[in-house]
């Protein structure tokens, strides 16, 4: 890290010195009292930089009115950036362009307790792009980095090496920072207020969020925050590159900002709104986890999102992502709780309601995993994490079940390596379109009813499995198949096979359909065991409601319909373990079915039930297992 300009440091210094004492030597910023005596003593210096002039701010500068008029250029030397604040909060700073990666001071009158500090410049890169960082608190293994944090927009509370106290950060203008914790810090934030409104540049650098923890060995702990961000790609909180952040007991809220006029969705270092062919709007996503072993925990917190997303993980490996007793909530129209991105290690919510407008979860990989806080499960999670909650933290955690609900679908899979999602405890699940659907991926859903798990899809579809319809570019366009598929005679639609996707079912009773539309080889292998299912389980052609899709019509991605069909190259497998009843509403098209001997097929309302096997009229008996062209019919 570069040392400060010789002319500036004195100033910082000085600064400083204005909330020091002996009985707390390492507070670091001033008291509100001393910030109100700071502004009264620079009401009657005024400084005005004409258009056409440039000036070069080399110290930390009070002011009482600064006035920078059109044409004119505020600067600061070589390897430093400015920071403008007007009675503490952070306001007067914007991009040098949509795509741009430092800021400017634009022009105005800025009238007040005016302080112009420049700072190192805290450079990030991503995608081969380098971004200039300004935050009000940069924190380094030894505590606090003053060269590189801007002081003057730290209020109230108190602030040192180890913690800040009932600080508060406010900003209204672009890409600056709150707290950026890093390079093995240990640091505590307790009661923080956050308040952005304005936008951010780039989340995978952390280009304007709110708080930040990066690093390997960085350890940061929440606690009793109230953070608010608006603003394109404005984050609330961020957890990258190897740090442990634990949030408790805070609320997090992020919403949509207006994106710039000459705005192209872009993916990559310039993106600023969600890939729309994710089946989503919208340019906020509250937080996020990146890079390879970093850990963010919530606990008895609430984080909302307006649109795009609450809970993201984006290129992570090894990570772990963990909510115990927390809400997750879409405020607006489009937007999934959680997005479960490349290997994470696992993303585990226990106890935890989501209510979000689209998607519940998607993965590309990760394991999801849904359950109860118990106390032997939040006990184990308090070692294997090492959270840090006392004994009385721990038991004033009250053991809650997920409570998870759509107003749009459930779990998506749509890329990568598919993943996993597993259901347990008393979660209730409930949507307004598809649980779980599978856009050509390997995937598993696991489901254990024993302690009361209930899963209910509004439109009847438990289980879809489809050829994607990503068009595979933000300017692509898909186009619907016609015709049949072609068979493939090497895939063997009796089989079960790695990359199959997988549906297993214990101790619940069910009602809804399960669907294999694939054209492709994949099979669909449905277990039950001790369950009951009222439904169709049946391999099928689906169809969208339109026949091409461009973003224009973003919104009819996911959505198709079913014509239950003899399976192609889509299998589908069904077995019944011991104690399970299927009661079939409907044709259904399998490939294999085996029926445990205390297991039972039978016609809805009574009717009669016909197997046929490769177009032969068979006996339907328990114990035995079936293989070929099944169709069972309702008569």
């Amino acid at each position: 890290m570069s040392v400060p300009h010789p002319r500036m440091r004195s100033r910082v210094h000085a600064l400083l010195a204005l909330g020091a004492s002996a009985a707390a030597p390492t507070l670091l910023a001033p008291t509100s009292a001393h910030a109100a005596t700071s502004a009264t003593s620079a009401t009657s210096v005024t400084k005005t930089v004409a258009a056409g002039e440039t000036w070069e701010v080399t110290e930390t500068t009070r002011l009482g009115l600064l006035v920078v008029e059109e044409g004119a250029l505020l600067t600061a030397p070589e390897g430093y950036i400015l920071t403008l604040t007007v009675n503490g909060v952070e306001t007067g700073s914007a991009l040098e362009s949509t795509y741009g990666v430092t800021t400017v001071i634009v022009p105005g009158t800025y009238r007040g307790n005016v302080v112009v500090t420049p700072t190192v410049e805290h450079l990030e890169t991503f995608a081969g792009y380098t971004f200039h960082l300004r935050q009000g608190v940069y924190v380094g293994s030894a505590g606090v980095v003053t060269e590189n944090s801007v002081l003057s927009a730290v209020r109230g509370g108190r602030l040192t090496d180890a913690y800040a106290r009932g600080v508060s950060l406010t900003s209204t203008a672009q890409v600056f920072n709150g707290f950026y914790v890093a390079d093995g810090a240990s640091y505590t934030l307790e009661d923080l207020r956050v308040a952005f409104d304005g936008n951010g540049r780039c989340d995978f650098a952390s280009y304007g969020a709110a708080v930040t923890g990066a690093g390997e060995g960085t350890r940061l702990v929440v606690d009793g925050a109230c953070i608010d961000t608006q603003g394109v790609v404005r984050s609330a909180l961020i957890a990258r590159d190897g740090a442990d952040v634990v949030v408790k007991n805070s609320r997090i809220r992020a919403l949509n900002g207006v994106l710039p006029d000459d705005y192209v969705p872009a993916g990559g270092a310039n993106m600023l709104t969600v890939p729309w062919r994710l089946g989503l709007t919208g340019n906020i996503r509250a937080t996020n986890v990146i890079g390879t072993n970093t850990k963010a925990t919530y606990i008895n917190s609430a984080v909302s999102s307006e649109q795009w997303g609450v809970l993201s993980t984006d290129s992570v490996s090894n990570s772990r992502l963990t909510t115990i007793n927390s809400t997750v909530t879409i405020t607006g129209d489009s937007g999934y709780g959680t997005y479960a991105d490349g290997k994470s290690q696992q993303d585990l919510f226990l106890g935890t309601d989501f209510d979000v407008a689209t998607w519940v979860a998607i993965s590309t990989g990760s394991p999801v995993v849904f359950g109860d806080s118990t106390q032997e499960a939040v006990s184990a999670l308090n070692t294997e994490l090492e959270l840090g909650l006392t004994d009385a933290e721990l038991a004033a955690i009250e053991p809650r079940s997920c409570v998870l609900t759509s107003r749009g679908f459930g779990v998506m899979w749509h890329s990568g390596d598919g993943g996993s999602v597993t259901i347990g405890g008393g979660t209730r699940f409930s949507t307004a379109e598809t649980m779980f659907l599978d856009k050509a991926v390997q995937m598993a859903i696991t489901v254990d009813g024993s302690q009361g798990a209930q899963l209910q899809a509004g439109n009847g579809v438990l289980v879809q499995i489809m050829e994607t319809d990503n068009p595979g570019s933000l300017n692509g366009v898909y186009t619907e198949p016609t015709g049949d598929a072609t068979r493939d005679t090497a895939f063997d639609t009796t089989a079960e096979h790695t990359a199959d996707a997988t549906a297993s079912f214990t101790d619940i009773a069910l009602q809804g359909d399960f669907y294999n539309a694939m054209r492709t080889g994949k099979n669909l292998v449905v277990s039950l065991d001790g369950s009951r299912l009222d439904g169709v389980i049946s391999a099928s052609a689906s169809r969208h409601a339109v026949t091409t899709i461009s973003s224009a019509e973003w919104e009819q991605l996911s959505h198709v319909t079913n014509t239950p069909q003899p399976a192609i190259n889509n299998g589908v497998i069904v077995k019944l373990g011991a104690g399970s009843v299927w009661t079939v509403t409907g044709t259904s098209y399998l490939t294999r079915l085996a029926v445990d001997a205390a297991a039972e097929v039978r016609a809805v309302d009574g009717g009669t039930l016909t197997l046929t096997v490769d177009g032969t009229v068979t006996a339907l008996t328990p114990g035995t297992a079936y293989a070929g062209a099944l169709v069972l019919a309702v008569g």
